[in-house]
C-alpha cells in the first residue's frame, strides 16, 4: 500500500477496504467464498493483518464499535454506509466479549441480537484474546472470515474472550425484525 497521508485511522481503514470490496462486490456469500477468503485474505495476509490492525485501533480509540447494544463487553457500529466509494456495501464493526458473561450458553458463549442477512455477509473475524472466536455458519473461527449466504439468520455468538467482526453488507442490508426458531 502506497504512503498516502491519511487524516484519520478510520479513512485509512475505509481506504484500505476499498479494493477488497471491488473484488467481492459481484460475488454471493457461501461455504465456497468463506473458503476462498480464508485461503486468500487469511490471518497471514497483509489485507488481514492490516484491517485488523486497523479495527483494532479504532476500537482503542473510540470511533469502532462503539455504541453499546448490551454495555460494554456488546458494542457495534456502523462505519460506512452503502455508498458509490464501497460499491453499494456498508462497513459495520461489531465487539463481543463473552468474559464473565451470564446468559448461560454451552461453552460461556455470549449471544447478541438475532437478526438475518437478507444479501448475506463478509465477515472478518479478530480475536482480541487467544482462544477467542466468533461462531459462523461453518463453525467457531479463531481468526480469518465467515460469509453467511443470503437469507441466512443466527445469533452472532462469542466464546473464549473478546472478537471484533468487521463486516461488508451489500446493499447495508441486515434485519434485526426476524424472530429464533422455537425449540
Amino acid at each position: 500500500m502506497s504512503q498516502t497521508q491519511f487524516t484519520s485511522t478510520k479513512d485509512e481503514l475505509v481506504a484500505r477496504c476499498t479494493p477488497f470490496l471491488q473484488e467481492v462486490k459481484d460475488m454471493t456469500t457461501s461455504a465456497e467464498v468463506e473458503q476462498w477468503l480464508n485461503t486468500k485474505y487469511g490471518v497471514e495476509s497483509e489485507l488481514y493483518k492490516d484491517l485488523s490492525r486497523l479495527i483494532t485501533l479504532g476500537v482503542k480509540e473510540g470511533w469502532a464499535a462503539d455504541v453499546e447494544i448490551a454495555g460494554p463487553r456488546y458494542r457495534r457500529a456502523r462505519l460506512v454506509v452503502p455508498c458509490v466509494e464501497t460499491f453499494f456495501f456498508s462497513i459495520t464493526a461489531v465487539l463481543m466479549d463473552s468474559t464473565d458473561n451470564t446468559q448461560n450458553n454451552p461453552e460461556g458463549s455470549f449471544r447478541g441480537d438475532y437478526h438475518s442477512h437478507p444479501y448475506g455477509e463478509f465477515n472478518m473475524v479478530v480475536p482480541l484474546n487467544e482462544g477467542a472466536a466468533l461462531a459462523g455458519p461453518n463453525g467457531w473461527c479463531y481468526g480469518g472470515w465467515t460469509a453467511p449466504a443470503p437469507g441466512s439468520h443466527h445469533f452472532p455468538e462469542a466464546k473464549g474472550g473478546a472478537v471484533i467482526a468487521l463486516f461488508f453488507l451489500p446493499a447495508g442490508r441486515i434485519a434485526y425484525d426476524v424472530k429464533p426458531p422455537q425449540h
